[in-house]
């Protein structure tokens, strides 16, 4: 199977269309998966499904849901093409749990290529454009290799430098001028402060775009948070966030607008269902679920991702009809119940990102002695931080969120160990030890 993209781009199409186009592309991936998947198929059996019946979106709501334990659990079982077929392994980063490991087809590799090439375009980028990869290409990282085919597959150039290295990452933009940088938007400000340090004008450097990964750089509201109001306060370029995930094998960019996430609707099939696991109106939040389209490897039906956002119909500035996804709001396993208060990890870095004084950080979530949830922040702090660093701290936890975690405050090299095990792709800055029942 030989990945081929609609002609012409479906985004642009009425919503009418696009709904008429995923009903269609729904029934072939059904009657793939139970012809191909072993895990799916015996799951329309044990459910009694009859397939054949499945030929609308709105039939979803009906299926089973797949789980992250699922495919843990039963990774093989996924597998819908012989392994002689299989060009290259990836695994999740294992952040929340044992990484899953996905293999990838050369369709799939294609089809990879062809998201990335139109989130790039839907960013802004073509030919001629230089883009400074701050991200890992190893360690079995799907998004990295995704980056590359699909900055290659639009036709601008690509340098590779990974990420860290605040010294090395200057010294390439100084020598190869790109016009745009993709990497953690909260390592941004470790470069500037690098540049403010050793005297580096990044002002009037060649970088005129930013583009996200990993987290979010808008709020609910689709204004800039916090942490991107701090980059853009210190450097006016433009900034784009994107969503995606190893088992969606899709993602959802920004416009120029800014106004969230825009599907590729030949791609994925998305669900925002709510605490009942049923869905919920347009503009309502609620866990998204993914149904994969065009995947020839380990493709997937309604698979709860655990992020939290809601989705935003009608048409776009820009003139893409597709509906589009709010920045998320958390993660649904990640919800924190703080001395009665509900929280997500991203309120809480919010406030860190946004405090200059604060060099790197590490959240935890554990258990109490009363089976509450406890939260612990431990930080590295910069020259000049305040006397009582941990106070200020946490007076503007309170002044933000109502609430204030413990703070703990560690050598800046002891916090990056942490961030940075051996074994890690990206920052890990989240970690939950509650003993989930």
């Amino acid at each position: 199977m030989i990945f081929t993209p609609p002609i012409p781009d479906i985004e642009f199409e009425s919503a009418e269309t696009i709904a008429r186009y995923q009903d269609q592309r729904l029934v072939q991936a059904i009657e793939y998966l139970a012809t191909r998947s072993p895990w799916y198929r015996e799951m329309f059996r044990a459910n009694n499904i009859d397939t054949r019946s499945i030929t609308s979106v709105c039939h979803l709501a009906d299926i089973p849901f797949t789980t992250k334990a699922n495919l843990q659990q039963h990774n093989d079982e996924f597998l819908c093409v012989p392994r002689s077929a299989i060009v290259d392994y990836v695994t999740t980063s294992g952040t929340l749990g044992d990484p899953v490991t996905f293999c990838c087809t050369e369709s799939d590799l294609q089809r990879l290529a062809y998201n990335e090439k139109k989130s790039f375009m839907t960013a802004g980028l073509g030919p001629g454009n230089i883009v400074q990869l701050m991200t890992t290409i190893d360690k079995r990282f799907m998004a990295g290799l995704a980056y590359f085919l699909g900055i290659r597959e639009l036709g601008a150039s690509i340098i590779r430098v990974g990420n860290g290295v605040p010294e090395l990452q200057w010294d390439t933009i100084n020598r190869l001028h790109p016009d745009t940088i993709m990497c953690v938007p909260s390592f941004i400000l470790r470069l500037l402060d690098y540049a403010d340090q050793h005297g580096i004008d990044y002002r009037n450097s060649s970088v005129k775009r930013i583009i996200g990964i990993g987290e979010g750089l808008r709020d609910a509201n689709l204004d800039l948070n916090l942490l991107g109001n701090a980059i853009k306060n210190r450097w006016d370029v433009d900034l784009f966030a994107t969503y995606s995930s190893t088992e969606m094998g899709a993602t959802f960019a920004e416009c120029p607008h800014g106004c969230g996430g825009h599907v590729h609707p030949e791609l994925i099939i998305v669900e925002i269902i709510g605490e009942n696991d049923r869905p919920v109106p347009d503009g309502t939040p609620g866990e998204i679920v993914v149904t994969t389209l065009g995947v020839e490897g380990m493709p997937l039906l309604r698979f709860r991702t655990g992020d939290i956002a809601a989705r935003i119909p009608g048409q776009c500035a820009c003139g893409r009809n597709s509906y589009r996804l709010t920045p998320l709001i958390g993660r649904k396993n990640n919800m924190i119940k703080l001395k009665g208060t509900t929280l997500y990890p991203p309120a809480i870095n919010d406030v860190l990102d946004n405090t200059p004084w604060v060099a790197n950080y590490v959240v935890e979530v554990r258990d109490s002695v009363a089976g509450t949830d406890e939260v612990v922040v431990y930080v590295g702090l910069n020259n000049g931080h305040p006397d009582d660093a941990v106070k200020e701290l946490k007076d503007r936890f309170r002044s933000r969120l109502r609430v204030a975690p413990m703070v703990e405050v560690l050598p800046v090299d002891a916090v990056n160990r942490m961030l940075l095990p051996p074994t890690a792709r990206k920052p890990i800055k989240f970690v939950d030890t509650r003993c989930k029942k």
